[in-house]
């Protein structure tokens, strides 16, 4: 007879990815913008704020915009050509981002002469300024070191022109993307002013909707690779705008302008600042496959917080088998 604690632990996982996840903090060269918890109390902020930590699925999903029922934010972001953002992902339930696999993808799309806290992100034209894949060591997903507590990095083009500007800042999580429909969108908006006099633009054939930039069956989206960290990974979406000079991270071999391979959130060691709680209607599970023999033993990696005391304590085995 399996023991409680073989059945309780893969059902643990599956209750750590409940929370999903969301950007609650971007720092603009050392400036914090605090984001909102979805469904939490709401403050002024660049961040425009979601109504679900849940993930968006299906690639053609409204949603994909800016996120499940994203509205405008208050403020604007000051940003400069060449600017250093990190991008703070916490759990819904107030821990660290939950998972490792899949690529993050940065856009940006102007605004035009208004300021973005009054612009419609439903009918930006973006360009893509940064993704980051597997490491140039094939030791892991860049998400990884999210996952760890490190930011998200990214700069802004160091040629960008003056404006208002959209940031979109995105996590493609493909730990159940080796099947159909099964990867999930977490994409975050900002609202960004840049000043600077540098004249670099993307061209219009470099500019996309979202969604309509991506398919479900898109290789990068579809990805029986997805664990196989020793083949190259294609990222969805157009490439990287030739003005912003090629700087991608990590490992992809049709879609990028650049050959660099170094993943730009490993640099990082800031740690996550963690939301105040929010319950999520996910249904995600993570794939791990678990030996009852030693799922006791195993269960010693759960992160506390995501398990009440009774089934901590059936999964240390002192429930009956």
């Amino acid at each position: 007879m399996k023991s409680f604690a073989s059945i309780l632990f893969p059902l643990a996982l599956a209750t750590s990815a409940f929370a999903h996840g969301f950007v609650s903090k971007i720092t603009i060269d050392g400036t914090a913008y605090n984001g909102n918890t979805p469904n939490g109390q709401e403050n002024d902020s660049i961040i425009r704020l979601i109504d679900t930590t849940s993930p968006t699925k299906g690639a053609t999903n409204p949603a994909v915009n800016c996120g499940p029922g994203a509205g405008k934010a208050a403020l604007v972001g000051d940003a400069q050509p060449g600017s250093k953002l990190q991008f703070t992902w916490d759990s819904g339930n107030g821990g660290n981002w939950p998972h490792d696999t899949g690529p993050m993808i940065t856009y940006m799309a102007s605004c035009g002469t208004s300021s973005c806290a009054d612009f419609d992100s439903t009918q930006a034209k973006w360009f893509k300024i940064d993704q980051q894949g597997i490491k140039a060591d094939k030791s892991a997903w860049v998400q990884a070191d999210v996952k760890n507590g490190a930011p998200a990095s990214v700069t802004i083009p160091s040629t960008l022109a003056p404006g208002n500007y959209m940031i979109r800042h995105e996590i493609i999580a493909l730990h159940l993307g080796e099947s159909m429909g099964g990867a999930e969108f977490y994409p975050s908006c900002a609202q960004l002013k840049v000043g600077g006099s540098q004249t670099g633009a993307p061209t219009a054939s470099e500019l996309v909707s979202l969604p309509g930039a991506y398919s479900d069956n898109d290789p990068g989206i579809f990805d029986k690779n997805a664990y196989n960290r020793q083949v190259s990974y294609p990222f969805p979406g157009p490439n990287i705008a030739a003005f912003v000079g090629g700087s991608a991270s990590g490992d992809d071999s049709n879609n990028t302008p650049s050959s660099t391979t170094t993943g730009k959130a490993t640099a990082s060691t800031t740690s996550a600042t963690p939301a105040t709680s929010t319950k999520s209607t996910g249904t995600c599970k993570l794939k791990k496959k678990v030996n009852s023999s030693s799922a006791a033993a195993a269960a010693a990696t759960v992160r506390p917080r995501h398990l009440s005391r009774v089934m901590r304590g059936l999964i240390a085995g002192h429930a009956p088998s």
